[in-house]
């Protein structure tokens, strides 16, 4: 790696200062101790994070990287956007005067190649696509194959000493990993698939749906046992996103046993998700997605389900499959009467306001007030979290975003525990 111009060391070392002064703040450690009694199921009024944030239109001189060094200006980028979030819409976030270095290694990955075409590209240039069925039959599944890791034990100490050396007397530095697994085999299966062909199959070919699932869980597993060997993992019983909803602080991780110099995946939260099964019924989705994705969320400590899909129909199959279950996402087209009903405070309810609030013609937040309080009033007397996600737009005003975590907050603390 070249060497860092001075001029990129000052600037680094002047963010990482400020990140150090406001996490030590009283409030991060009160947030902190907020997220960890929500996550044990503890009475604590509804927890609010924003995350996904369209970054590209917080145009703002705060945002505008100054370094010129590669490994700089990913660090520069990450520094500046936590500092801004933290003054314009903080909500619950969580500051801690710790930076992670993280290991460098390889993935070969799965081994078979998605193919598609670009069919349409809105005018924001996200891009709908059509994927070209690359399983069709039983020997198209030995393309599904195992990942190999490789650690670069040389890149890692390197980058890790640079750290020390530009943030050692200022933040503590400590040696990371990977601190979360995003696991949605269905999601990968239908994209080498069809998805029109593997809904059909479940009914007409269900034995080869199984083998396919079960062949790419396997890979999973292989994939997850590497990681571990290697040293790979990292704790995330922090301010780190758990699945796709908040903070994983927690007393009840690391497990028994624990061995800081090699984490276990049952010292740590998992987390599994099948969006495109919205479409099929509670016993379709047991049969051909939770009995092969328990396979995976029993290897950890404490687990998350869902992202984008309405599960307020499906808690059931979710208590009978996944014992290790804490969160539960209902996402903006759940019915959270329904959920309610059904979670009670068995599981902490991450609920996802529809983002489409920020990206209408004209910003009312009258309108989002009412939606976050009507939708808290339904969900009162239940573990909650508020995660705004999946935002697209604030249409160019980053104020829209900065007023509703003021609006959220206000009506979290409102409804209280």
């Amino acid at each position: 790696m070249e060497r860092m111009p001075d001029k990129d060391r000052e600037i680094l070392r002047r963010l990482a200062g400020r990140i150090a002064e406001i996490a030590q703040l009283p409030v991060q450690k009160e947030k902190a101790e907020m997220w960890r009694r929500l996550n044990q199921l503890d009475p604590v009024r509804p927890m609010v994070w924003i995350n996904e944030i369209p970054w590209h239109e917080m145009e703002d001189d705060e945002l505008k990287l100054q370094t010129t060094h590669p490994f700089a200006r990913r660090l520069e980028a990450g520094f500046r956007r936590t500092i801004y979030q933290w003054e314009h819409m903080p909500a619950d976030m969580v500051v801690e005067p710790v930076i992670y270095s993280p290991p460098v290694y390889h993935d070969t990955g799965f081994g078979i190649r998605e193919v598609s075409d670009v069919v349409k590209v809105d005018p924001r240039g996200v891009a709908s696509r059509r994927f070209h069925p690359q399983i069709k039959d039983e020997k198209d599944l030995e393309k599904i194959k195992t990942p190999q890791i490789t650690l670069d034990e040389e890149a890692t100490e390197r980058n890790y000493q640079l750290m020390v050396d530009l943030f050692g007397d200022i933040l503590e530095v400590r040696r990371g990993g990977v601190p979360g697994l995003w696991f949605a085999p269905w999601d990968q299966l239908v994209t080498w698939w069809g998805v029109e062909q593997a809904f059909m199959d479940m009914v007409l070919r269900p034995d080869l749906v199984h083998a396919a699932m079960e062949r790419l869980v396997d890979a999973h597993l292989k994939r997850l046992e590497q990681l571990e060997q290697l040293g790979l993992l990292a704790l995330n019983n922090r301010n780190v996103r758990v699945g796709s909803g908040g903070y994983g602080y927690t007393d009840e991780l690391p497990k028994e046993g624990f061995d800081p110099s090699r984490v276990r995946a049952i010292d740590l939260w998992g987390c599994a998700t099948a969006q495109i099964l919205v479409g099929v019924s509670p016993e379709m989705h047991e049969e051909f997605g939770l009995k092969h994705e328990k396979r995976w969320l029993e290897r950890f400590g404490l687990s998350y389900y869902g992202c984008c899909e309405p599960l307020h129909h499906k808690v059931g199959i979710l208590r009978r499959n996944i014992p290790n279950l804490r969160k539960i996402s209902m996402s903006p087209w759940a019915d959270l009467e329904v959920a309610a009903r059904e979670v009670g405070r068995d599981y902490v309810i991450s609920w996802k306001p529809n983002p489409a609030i920020l990206a209408s013609e004209e910003w009312n937040p009258e309108l989002a007030r009412k939606e976050i309080r009507r939708a808290l009033e339904t969900l009162r007397g239940c573990a909650v979290e508020v995660i705004m996600k999946d935002i697209s737009t604030v249409r160019y005003e980053p104020r829209r975003l900065w007023e509703w975590a003021g609006i959220a907050v206000e009506e979290a603390e409102r409804i209280g525990s």
